[in-house]
């Protein structure tokens, strides 16, 4: 199992969002099948519902606020140029009932990306722009959102092309095999 950030945060929650969780968070029990997370690692706050395939199903509760997700890592991550060392990437689709947010799409790439500058997802052969903030993304349009969490679910690979403030572009793909069982837990857990 992959360290997974314990929550994606929405766009408009804040101008320049923190993808960590807070330091003084409290730590729930551990899944009985995963090994105990190490001090700092983000997955202090998150419990694991269930794996499906790539994709995990997660829950956890900051400040009492119920928080659902399916998580992916990637598959495939590159580079160019391909010796460009950056932090791990993940893609989520949350749900934060508090806040009447299903199923928001974003990506964590791994490294600040090129102020002002777009990524793109695609899947199959549509394409959505995702705005970009830090190491976050999001679908820009959200009119989009719904269309590409159904793209999710009938495809097979979610591919997201983003760049760096540094000039580094990276590409990543995530199998979507396991999404619809693990979106079906996510939404069963946080109605």
């Amino acid at each position: 199992m992959w360290p997974a950030p314990a929550q994606p945060l929405r766009r408009q929650q804040s101008p320049r969002p923190n993808l960590r969780p807070p330091k003084a968070a409290a730590k729930p029990a551990a899944p009985k099948a995963e090994a105990k997370p190490k001090s700092g690692d983000p997955t202090e706050q998150a419990v694991l519902l269930g794996q499906f395939d790539g994709w995990g199903a997660y829950k956890a509760t900051p400040g009492g606020k119920k928080v659902c997700f399916a998580l992916a890592k990637p598959t495939s991550a590159t580079t160019d140029p391909a010796n460009k060392k950056r932090d791990p990437s993940y893609a989520f689709i949350s749900t934060r009932p508090a806040e009447k947010v299903k199923n928001e799409v974003s990506v964590i790439v791994g490294y600040p990306q090129k102020s002002g500058a777009d990524a793109v997802a695609a899947i199959g052969g549509v394409s959505y722009v995702m705005y970009t903030q830090n190491d976050g993304a999001w679908v820009k349009n959200a009119a989009d959102e719904a269309k590409m969490v159904s793209a999710m679910r009938n495809g097979g690979e979610l591919v997201v092309k983003s760049e760096s403030g540094k000039g580094t572009k990276s590409t990543d793909t995530f199998s979507l095999k396991g999404i619809g069982p693990a979106l079906n837990k996510v939404a069963e857990e946080c109605k």
